[in-house]
C-alpha cells in the first residue's frame, strides 16, 4: 500500500492529488493492484536512466583525467611530476582503517615511481561512521595552506587511533606550522572538502578508499594491488 500511494504521489500533480476524492483514489489503486507490472516497469526504467546518467558522468571524468588532468586535480594535494602521464586519484577518509592500509601501499608506490606517477588526494569523509573524519580532513587542509599536507597526511594515518583535537594540534606543532593560521584555516576548509565530496557523489563513489588511475592503456577504477601492474604496463 505504501508503494502504491507513493506511485500516486509521483504520477499526479500535487494539487490534483489533494482534490482527488476517495472513490477515484480507490479506483486508481485498484488499477495498480491489477497491473503491478506498471510499477515494476516504471522503477526499472527510472533505474536504467539513472545508471545511464552515471555512466556518462564517469566517462566524462575519465576523459578529463586523460586529456586535461589539471581540471580533475584542481587545488587538491598532489605529489609526483606535474606533467606525468600516469595519474592516480584517491578518494580517502582519514578515519577509515582500510584507507590507512592502502596508504602504506601508495606511499611505497609513490616512492618507487616518483618520476612517472602523480598521486592526487581527494577527501571523502564518511561522517556517519567516522566522527573524526571531517575534523581530520579540515586539519590536513589547513596544513596544506602552509605547504605541509603530505607530512600532516602521513602523521594522521600513522596515528589514526588517536584522532582528535589534541593530535591535530600536536602534529601542527611538530611540523612547525603557524598555529594561529592553522586554527583559522581549519574553519575555512569545508568549501574545498565539500567540492571533493560533491565530485565523489556525482561519480557514484560510496566507500573509501576509492582509486581511479589513468595510464597509457587504461583509465578507470583500480584496486591498490593492481596499480603496480598498470604502471609496469604503461612503462
Amino acid at each position: 500500500m505504501t508503494v502504491l500511494c507513493l506511485v500516486l504521489a509521483w504520477s499526479l500533480p500535487a494539487q490534483a492529488a489533494t482534490k482527488m476524492d476517495a472513490k477515484l483514489e480507490q479506483q486508481v489503486l485498484q488499477i495498480l493492484r491489477d497491473h503491478p507490472e506498471v510499477i515494476i516497469e516504471s522503477v526499472q526504467n527510472f533505474d536504467q536512466q539513472k545508471k545511464a546518467q552515471l555512466r556518462q558522468v564517469q566517462q566524462a571524468f575519465l576523459q578529463d583525467l586523460k586529456t586535461n588532468p589539471q581540471a580533475v586535480i584542481g587545488d587538491s594535494p598532489r605529489t609526483g611530476p606535474v606533467d606525468s602521464q600516469n595519474v592516480l586519484v584517491e578518494f580517502s577518509d582519514f578515519q577509515c582503517p582500510y584507507c590507512a592500509e592502502v596508504h602504506k601501499t601508495l606511499k611505497s608506490l609513490v616512492e618507487k615511481h616518483k618520476d612517472n606517477l602523480t598521486l592526487v588526494y581527494k577527501n571523502l569523509p564518511l561522517t556517519a561512521a567516522h566522527p573524526e573524519a571531517l575534523p581530520a580532513a579540515q586539519a590536513a587542509w589547513a596544513a596544506q595552506q602552509q605547504g605541509k599536507f603530505w607530512e600532516y597526511h602521513d602523521a594522521l594515518f600513522a596515528n589514526q587511533k588517536q584522532l582528535g583535537e589534541a593530535l591535530y594540534v600536536d602534529i601542527a606543532k611538530k611540523l612547525n606550522l603557524d598555529l594561529e593560521k592553522f586554527a583559522s584555516d581549519r574553519q575555512l576548509a569545508n568549501t574545498a572538502i565539500g567540492q571533493d565530496v560533491q565530485l565523489a557523489n556525482k561519480l557514484g563513489v560510496i566507500g573509501t578508499p576509492f582509486l581511479v588511475i589513468n595510464t597509457k592503456d587504461y583509465a578507470g577504477s583500480v584496486q591498490a594491488s593492481e596499480i603496480e601492474q598498470r604502471l609496469d604496463n604503461a612503462s
